[in-house]
């Protein structure tokens, strides 16, 4: 993803990543353009990232083709249904049926969130194509020919960024041993999603009374995540961390959002931050209607059966270990069984 001229990044209140002279993560620029992302990562946990390789007219092309799904007939998105098990996060689900929350897993107490304001939007999941525990769900191909195979080049664009440069920056920021290796060997099996969201319009006043909401202030789950957002706008992201205040993180030409997980943040033993952020209605379109929206995460998880441990160098006497040890994939499906 190439940075455009004319941008307004630099107006940016998040911090900003330049990965246009990485490299293979060997050179001088590597080590700083690391030391960067790390200072952002132990601070607000955010950070837009700029020249990571991603074409920004793949993005544009995908952001097409979830609009050309997204705008199908009810009736044929639901040939592509999402599973009734939470941790099997793959195909369709309609408006209401998502609620996403923060760390809460009492199903009462669940089930009065989603009862208050329930999440307004759709989504449709994929994940790496030879996965034995959890299958795509594809529509039929007939009814969208050429989706399967958009997506699936997406889901490898973004990974391929994820191994050959994220992995290696986050390993050298947190000077960990193996010359930028370390958390790429466990991140091998390309446990990530790739999630095609989409907010439809709405009358402001619904959200204004409290009777619908985009999605709630939350955590993501895994090790980290890159979003990238159409022009619409409405990402909130808590600062300064922990002080219940939200900042906007609008969305800008050419930059995708670069923000930690709670794997990694435990996995860190808190050195790197999983900051709470949220999607608030967007500017109403004059004639008193909330604009629909569209964005794009692409989730980043370890290795099913790593052991999210504490990281050398993360812990000490003087700092000692805050979390049990966790499975990546208990974890992940404990998270997600919430949210349905």
């Amino acid at each position: 993803m190439e940075i455009p001229t004319g941008n307004t990044v630099q107006d940016s209140p998040l911090p900003i990543i330049d990965f246009a002279n990485f490299g293979d993560g060997t050179s001088s620029e590597a080590f700083e353009i690391s030391k960067k992302l790390f200072e952002a990562c132990q601070g607000v946990g955010f950070a837009y990232l700029i020249n990571t390789g991603i074409p920004q007219s793949q993005v544009d092309d995908m952001f097409a083709w979830s609009k050309a799904f997204f705008d199908l007939p009810p009736d044929v998105k639901k040939l592509a249904p999402h599973p009734k098990e939470g941790w099997k996060h793959r195909g369709y689900s309609a408006v209401g049926v998502e609620q996403v929350s923060q760390m809460v897993f009492d199903p009462s107490e669940l089930a009065a969130i989603r009862k208050s304001a329930p999440d307004f939007k759709e989504s449709f999941d994929i994940g790496r194509e030879e996965n034995a525990r959890i299958d795509n769900i594809w529509l039929p191909d007939s009814h969208l020919p050429g989706f399967r195979e958009v997506a699936t080049s997406f889901f490898n664009t973004c990974r391929a960024f994820q191994m050959s440069k994220l992995m290696r920056a986050l390993a050298l920021g947190l000077n960990l041993p193996g010359n930028g290796d370390f958390l790429e060997k466990y991140h091998q099996e390309g446990e990530n999603q790739l999630r095609l969201l989409h907010y439809p319009a709405a009358p402001a006043e619904v959200f204004a009374r409290g009777q619908k909401g985009r999605i709630g202030a939350h955590t993501d789950f895994g090790t980290a995540t890159l979003l990238f957002q159409d022009d619409v706008g409405g990402l909130e992201v808590e600062s300064p961390r922990g002080s219940g205040q939200f900042i906007s993180a609008p969305p800008t030409p050419g930059a995708l959002v670069f923000n930690i997980g709670d794997c990694l943040m435990r996995w860190s033993n808190d050195t790197l931050k999983s900051t709470l952020h949220r999607v608030g209605p967007c500017p109403h379109d004059g004639m008193g209607m909330v604009r629909e929206r569209f964005s794009i995460p692409f989730f980043m998880s370890a290795d099913s059966d790593v052991l999210i441990d504490c990281l050398p160098g993360c812990w000490d006497e003087s700092r000692p270990k805050k979390y049990e040890p966790v499975t990546a994939q208990a974890y992940i499906d404990m998270r997600l069984n919430a949210t349905y």
